[in-house]
């Protein structure tokens, strides 16, 4: 699954937005949720990222994923599980924010998804071609917000 989105902003400013305020933009979408709590917010930790949480208001973490890599202002990569994957399911998610004339190109790539079966709860019974558009959908919206969160 591979989605793109134009950001106003150099790279450097794009990518800050993306990582250390992801907790400020991000929109948990209730098909894709990580856990089954409501009272989360997103974070790369510690300095520097090694890893993406999920937050409870409790302090409570849920480790999505390892960072796989971290290469400001340019390229970031990470694992992602939700908390029903079994230990050896995960999926990627590379993004890459490439310089334009407008600002910043900020491109989407989430795979692995045809590792998990279409019978696990994370992909709600969906064949593989159909959920991996609503991920994308999801990606694009979750962009949007970027969007707006970086123009505010």
């Amino acid at each position: 699954m591979l989605v793109s989105l134009r950001v106003a902003a150099p790279p450097a400013r794009t990518f800050a937005a993306f990582t250390h305020e992801i907790g400020e933009w991000w929109r948990p979408n209730e098909l894709f949720r990580f856990t089954d709590r409501r009272d989360t917010r997103l974070a790369f930790e510690p300095e520097p990222p090694e890893r993406l949480v999920e937050i409870g208001t409790d302090g409570e973490r849920f480790v999505i994923g390892p960072v796989l890599e971290w290469a400001p202002p340019r390229r970031l990569a990470f694992g992602w599980r939700q908390a029903g994957f079994a230990d050896e399911q995960s999926t990627e998610v590379s993004i890459r924010f490439d310089p334009v004339d407008t600002g910043t190109r900020v491109t989407v790539e989430h795979f692995g998804w045809d590792a998990i079966p279409q019978e696990h709860a994370a992909r709600h019974g969906f064949p593989l071609g159909v959920f991996q558009q609503r991920v994308a959908e999801w990606w694009q919206e979750l962009l949007r917000s970027l969007v707006v969160h970086v123009s505010a």
